[in-house]
C-alpha cells in the first residue's frame, strides 16, 4: 500500500488493487483511520467510514 503523503502524523495510502470502488484515499494516525471518496467532479470529498476519530481529527484530515 503506497504511501501518498504524511501531514501532522497522518499517514494517506491508498491500494493498489481496489476493484469496484470509485477513487478514494485511506488515512491512518495511530488507532485512528478512515477513508474518503475523491469526487473529481464536484472537486470535494466524502467520507466513507471512520474509526476511532472525534469532531477535530475528521476536520484535520478533511482540510
Amino acid at each position: 500500500m503506497p504511501t501518498i503523503l504524511f501531514v501532522n502524523g497522518w499517514r494517506f495510502f491508498f491500494y493498489s488493487n481496489e476493484l469496484n470502488e470509485p477513487i478514494h484515499i485511506h488515512f491512518q494516525k495511530g488507532e485512528k483511520e478512515g477513508k474518503y471518496w475523491l469526487l473529481t467532479d464536484e472537486f470535494n470529498v466524502k467520507e466513507a467510514f471512520t474509526y476511532n476519530l472525534n469532531q477535530r481529527d475528521k476536520r484535520e484530515v478533511k482540510k
